[in-house]
């Protein structure tokens, strides 16, 4: 799975929307959706703070499973 799509799965697993995790992260929906659809990479700041509002590590964001 690509970053985006763990970022998707987890989010949608923790019952939050695109537009409440993009506020919290400091970023535009409109950049979440695309980061998501794998048409653009998060910056590390941005991978660091989706993380940490998904409960998660950095690396679990990264992972393949």
């Amino acid at each position: 799975m690509s970053i985006g799509e763990n970022i998707r799965k987890k989010r949608e697993k923790a019952g939050i929307t695109q537009a409440e995790l993009a506020e919290q992260a400091g970023i535009t929906q409109a950049m979440l959706c695309w980061i998501e659809q794998g048409k653009r990479n998060p910056s590390l700041p941005s991978c660091e703070k989706i993380a940490q509002l998904l409960g998660c590590k950095i690396s679990e964001l990264f992972s393949e499973e």
